[in-house]
């Protein structure tokens, strides 16, 4: 199934738009507060560019675009079902499609910080509410009866004196006449017969029968494959390259040199082009290429977690957040704790390698691939090849993943330039190799944390952070303390704890690092959950009832009244290992309990996994549960198995024979409960991360006596 994108004029041509179909969209003025719905005709006639979000046809079927990418988050399916609940049709008639790159038609279309739901909901409902009110009224008219006598169920407009029904398809032509009226009622909750319930997604057909297109299947005539031998390290150069034996591999057809940036550093490759990947991968191995690797510093993994752990014993830091004094109150004496955590460079390792095609022309670009942000995409490649927006063309296909990578800008402008060199369409892979040992990676990160306890209070918090900030790569960052510091702390522990503080120690090393599936709250929830559950010991307290005193907004207070519920933690035994951690980001809380025990063999295993997660307003429970499956899988693998060390300035791992994945055999069971409320939406596929690892580690603590403070930690030796 072709997933490209629909651009105005093809809405134009398709359904003729003179009275022969409904297409309503969102216009996005210029510093406005919110998008304005409007049809087409309204377009026309202001001239404004319009973009076709949805479009019913003379058929009845719907055609939707969706504006952000889908990588296995469920946003293909979830969209339409918010559409299809308002608008009063099944999910059999709608056909999804995804927009080009163009904030200007789309707003922000970055599949990244959970935000797809959280961040249209309520437009895409009244955008399916204001296009079944459009057709009430059209079809109203034609039987000349008040509007309030007819009402939409299955595709039709009924009318509930006489029964009478019109299809559809039958009112679209009157209905695209009509000034979509404003302010049109939503249903209320206790009403949806499609959201909040687990219907099974729209793509997994096509996934499973070979129909969806990812980036990899996609094929233009014409298209020579690329594969690009880059340097190991990033601030390396090309000395020289050798291709008498590359091109005598078959099919390979040029060789040249290549540069794509990194942030703002100049990354060198050197290309090969061939009439398949399988040639053009051939041909890579054949090079012979000098680099010139002097003038900087090669890191090493030892010496950059020695420099954190002087950093945070020696330096204050930026401050981030204060309140209190708690400087004054930690130089008292009394029950104090002060520790060390320490969390791993993380790959992305998505199971589809990185590849984009490019189609640089002299009067236009065009681009086809797996990118979470298609409008950044668009922006960057203007910018750098000095074309003009709207002559960059971006198209969406499905993502085998991407939790974050695939929002970066690097790949798809190495592809222009390489089609640019070319003069021809390019498809450029990445091995699974140039994706573990290139990065960029999520930051290994160390925090001091302090503390003090007095009448079995906390009295004092503060934490401190070493490690890479994601904004000093680009630039503005530079000089100011990481924003993110406080990610995935709750802020109701501001609330109830008089001193607290939080401070960044800068951190300087000549690594690409860039956002990794829940972003810093991924570490930052280790170390301070950890921290809470050492805190709780210090006390004498009970880990979740020790937090219950400290969280205590009516949200989180149910939170922890379900986590113990489900997890039967008042009825837990000696000698049995639980642990327990709370976290949020992405407006969205995850509670999380963790039970251990030890196997025949005397080995850790986990024995169950109890996620409680508050999103608010949500769509589609079973994509909820699948999506904190995969984000304890994840967690447990960034916990237990896997991480990016460096020596000599060179990525250690390659493949994942040595970036050790978790097995199928090492997932646990997980039970997934969703509070239930009428709160906004939160983020759903990323917030469920950060608190596993803190909760593993407690619960083995529990079982064992034995602290972990350190990621990743090795379950068989515990």
């Amino acid at each position: 199934m072709e997933t490209n994108g629909v651009s105005r004029r093809d809405f134009i041509r398709a359904s003729g738009l003179a009275g022969t179909a409904l297409c309503l969209g969102f216009y996005f003025p210029a510093n406005a507060k919110k998008a304005q719905l409007v049809s087409a005709n309204a377009a026309e006639a202001t001239g404004f560019e319009f973009n076709a979000w949805m479009h019913i046809g003379t058929d009845g079927k719907i055609t939707l675009t969706d504006h952000r990418a889908e990588m296995g988050q469920g946003s293909y399916q979830s969209v339409p079902q918010i559409i299809a609940e308002e608008l009063e049709v099944d999910l059999k008639d709608i056909d999804v499609v995804f927009a080009k790159g163009d904030p200007k038609k789309y707003g922000s279309q970055i599949t990244g910080g959970s935000s797809t739901i959280r961040g249209s909901y309520k437009r895409l409902l009244m955008l399916g509410a204001t296009a079944r009110q459009m057709l009430i009224m059209a079809a109203a008219a034609k039987w000349n009866a008040p509007v309030a006598d007819c009402y939409a169920q299955a595709g039709q407009v009924i009318h509930r004196p006489t029964g009478n029904k019109l299809h559809y398809g039958e009112l679209v032509a009157d209905a695209s006449k009509l000034t979509p009226p404003k302010d049109v009622p939503l249903k209320p909750m206790s009403d949806y017969k499609l959201i909040r319930k687990p219907l099974k997604k729209l793509d997994t057909p096509m996934k499973t029968n070979g129909e969806a297109i990812f980036g990899l299947d996609k094929r233009l005539p014409g298209m020579l494959f690329a594969s690009v031998e880059r340097n190991p390290r990033l601030r390396g150069k090309l000395v020289s390259f050798d291709s008498t034996a590359a091109l005598k591999v078959p099919g390979v057809k040029q060789v040249f040199k290549v540069q794509m940036m990194v942030f703002n550093t100049t990354r060198d490759g050197v290309v090969v082009l061939a009439d398949s990947t399988w040639a053009a991968m051939q041909g890579r191995k054949a090079l012979k290429v000098t680099w010139d690797e002097t003038g900087f510093e090669h890191v090493n993994t030892v010496d950059i977690y020695k420099s954190h752990q002087e950093l945070l014993k020696t330096k204050e830091g930026l401050s981030v957040k204060k309140q209190g004094n708690p400087d004054a109150v930690l130089d008292k004496p009394g029950k104090k704790l002060d520790v060390i955590y320490e969390t791993p460079y993380q790959s992305h390792a998505a199971m589809e390698p990185l590849n984009c095609i490019a189609h640089y022309q002299s009067d236009k670009i065009e681009i086809w691939g797996p990118i979470q942000a298609p409008d950044w995409v668009q922006g960057d490649i203007s910018d750098k090849f000095k074309m003009p927006k709207e002559k960059v063309v971006v198209n969406m296909t499905f993502l085998g993943g991407g939790f974050g990578r695939k929002a970066f800008l690097d790949y798809p402008q190495e592809a222009v330039a390489i089609s640019k060199q070319a003069g021809v369409p390019v498809q450029v892979v990445w091995t699974r190799e140039d994706d573990i040992k290139q990065g960029p990676y999520r930051a290994g990160i160390s925090y001091r944390g302090q503390g003090a306890i007095e009448n079995g209070a906390i009295t004092a918090l503060k934490f401190k952070m070493a490690g890479q900030n994601i904004d000093h790569w680009s630039g503005p960052g530079r000089g100011k303390p990481n924003g993110s510091t406080t990610e995935g702390f709750l802020n109701p522990y501001f609330e109830s704890i008089k001193n607290i503080s939080f401070a960044d120690v800068p951190y300087e090393m000549p690594l690409p690092n860039m956002w990794w599936r829940s972003v810093y709250a991924s570490t930052n929830g280790f170390a301070y959950e950890s921290f809470i559950n050492e805190m709780a010991l210090l006390a004498g307290k009970d880990q979740l009832s020790f937090r219950r005193e400290y969280l205590k907004d009516e949200r989180c207070q149910r939170l922890i009244d379900r986590m113990e519920e489900v997890s039967g933690w008042k009825a837990r035994k000696k000698n049995e290992g639980y642990g327990v951690a709370i976290t949020e980001c992405f407006d969205t809380t995850v509670g999380q309990v963790v039970k251990v025990s030890r196997n025949a063999a005397g080995k850790i295993k986990i024995d169950k996994v109890w996620a409680v997660m508050d999103c608010g307003w949500y769509v589609n429970p079973d994509i909820i549960k699948a999506q904190v499956e995969g984000s304890v899988l994840m967690a447990l693998g960034a916990a237990t198995t896997h991480e990016i060390t460096f020596k000599n300035g060179l990525v250690e791992q390659n493949n994942f024979y040595d970036y050790l994945m978790p097995r199928i055999t090492d997932m646990p069971t997980v039970e997934v409960h969703i509070m239930e409320n009428t709160a906004d939406a939160g983020g759903v596929g990323e917030p469920a991360l950060p608190p596993f690892a803190p909760a593993l580690t407690d619960a083995i603590f529990d079982l064992t006596g034995k602290r972990i403070r350190k990621l990743p930690f090795n379950m068989n030796a515990v």
